[in-house]
């Protein structure tokens, strides 16, 4: 029996290769004699620079770069096992968690750090750039990521652009001439799980907004200024991005990667799947299990466990879910692939106690799974031989 173990996190208690290896150990007080492999696995969002390095035996490159209020911060990306592929999150650059909740100021905030992530890839020889869009605290359109790699947003006084979401109003003109030229010779992915448009009710500042310190009069604002900045964008970059499905992720960024560069926008999953080549990993497998820290029905919309359950069922390949808990809606799991689920928690306990337990109770719970497999597979054998 071979089984493969794919798993994302268990927030706060256990990494994805944690959750995998307390799988197998479960799996293996049963199944001693089978094979197993064990990766990790993220949608595009936070970890999944972590998910890519390990799978594909890369490496973390820590460097410094401009903080989502123009300060130095210190971030990261990393490098695939071949060197080719750049992973980077920006929210190592812009991220929500760089900010005290008095400092969110979408106004103000830029994605210039993010620009400079990508940079310090093409410094490494990177020919690849997967770039995870979530978590920001910026609302920009990617301005400052495109200014950071060589563009020129400017006033109606030729002047530069300042940071920030609300200096968007002023764009008259975008000069293009110093965008970094290596950029054309890349395959660069953002990598989003929202398919919001820029502008309107549904767009990055309305939906997101809020949540980065935009009060109701600031969210109009921010609102137009990107719809101005899209209009310039299409006059003078001669792309249309406003509606594209994805070009609101990360307030605006995925509009910024569409106009400024070469770049398309997929989910998050799909391309981490791709990545670890999890079809080609499928295809001699008996079982395929997957795990997050919980499950339910948002899991269907773009997240690991459902990335996991696609590419095995495309390679007609069974899947068990193994999660720290449930929640609302997790039955529509069986719609994406998801042939049976498992929670974790074996009685009510305070969260800390869960968090402490984790390990425990995720081998525990994998054993007896295990064991209802092999109980199966005997009452099969049992029923075969009777006939």
């Amino acid at each position: 029996m071979k089984i493969a173990i794919v798993c994302d996190s268990f927030k706060e208690s256990l990494a994805p290769l944690e959750v995998a290896e307390e799988i197998k150990a479960g799996f293996s007080r049963v199944f001693p004699e089978a094979s197993y492999i064990c990766l990790p696995m993220a949608d595009g969002g936070e970890g999944t620079v972590e998910a890519l390095v390990q799978g594909t035996d890369g490496k973390l490159v820590h460097c410094s770069v401009t903080g989502p209020l123009g300060m130095p911060v210190p971030a990261f990306f990393g490098i695939s096992g071949d060197g080719q592929t750049a992973i980077i999150e920006m929210a190592a650059a812009a991220g929500l968690p760089l900010l005290q909740p008095e400092e969110r100021d979408p106004l103000r905030t830029t994605t210039y750090g993010v620009g400079q992530l990508v940079l310090a890839a093409l410094e490494h020889g990177c020919r690849h750039v997967i770039l995870g869009l979530g978590g920001s605290a910026t609302n920009d359109g990617g301005a400052g990521f495109a200014q950071a790699l060589g563009a020129r947003l400017l006033d109606q006084q030729g002047q530069e652009l300042p940071p920030g979401g609300g200096a968007l109003a002023r764009l008259a003109d975008v000069d293009l001439s110093g965008l970094d030229r290596r950029l054309s010779d890349i395959t660069l992915e953002g990598a989003c799980d929202v398919t919001s448009p820029l502008t309107g009710p549904r767009g990055a500042s309305h939906v997101f907004g809020p949540q980065k310190g935009a009060g109701p009069e600031d969210v109009i604002l921010l609102d137009d200024a990107l719809a101005h900045y899209a209009r310039i964008l299409a006059l003078r970059c001669g792309k249309d991005v406003a509606a594209v499905p994805g070009a609101g992720a990360a307030g605006g960024l995925g509009a910024g990667l569409l106009a400024f560069t070469k770049a398309r926008l997929r989910p998050g999953v799909e391309i981490v799947a791709d990545q670890l080549q999890l079809a080609a990993r499928f295809r001699d497998v008996d079982l395929v299990i997957t795990g997050e820290g919980r499950m339910d029905g948002q899991s269907a919309q773009g997240k690991a466990p459902m990335g996991v359950a696609q590419v095995a069922r495309a390679q007609g390949r069974p899947v068990i879910a193994i999660v720290g808990s449930t929640g609302e809606g997790v039955d529509r799991m069986h719609q994406v692939g998801i042939d049976a689920f498992f929670d974790t928690v074996p009685r009510p306990e305070a969260l800390p106690v869960v968090l402490a337990q984790a390990r425990e109770n995720v081998r525990r719970t994998a054993e007896n799974v295990a064991a209802a497999i092999r109980t199966g597979m005997e009452m099969g054998r049992n029923l075969s031989g009777s006939s």
